[in-house]
């Protein structure tokens, strides 16, 4: 039988989830509407670390775009963070040509990081 002290602790979790939340300029009725969850169950999921469910945690990472790799598999070379995973969300919106300009974008702040360090 399992010892109530090896559940995971949520906190980290809550705390991405409110980021997010914020983020996308919703507020936590809009939230609870949208995945019919009481407003008060998601403020203690964000604030206290409340264990959400196995389908409120899927609703949630999917409507605020969170990964909970970094949550369930820090260690993970696979891993993708939740700033990574809307960058891509917002990367797959752009046209070809605001693609190019994202690409320079990206070469430019590699190249000063190699200058930097030489």
């Amino acid at each position: 039988m399992r010892k109530k002290e090896d559940k995971y602790d949520f906190k980290k979790f809550g705390l991405a989830i409110k980021e997010a939340r914020i983020k996308h300029g919703l507020t936590r009725e809009q939230v609870g509407a949208l995945i019919d969850i009481d407003p008060r169950y998601l403020t203690n999921i964000e604030n206290k670390g409340q264990h959400p469910s196995i389908q409120v945690l899927y609703d949630l990472v999917s409507l605020l775009n969170v990964s909970v790799d970094e949550f369930f598999l820090p260690d993970s070379d696979m891993m993708k963070n939740t700033r990574r995973r809307q960058l891509e969300k917002q990367l797959d919106i752009l046209t070809d040509n605001d693609l190019i300009i994202m690409e320079s974008v990206a070469d430019g702040i590699i190249k000063s990081k190699n200058i930097t360090e030489k």
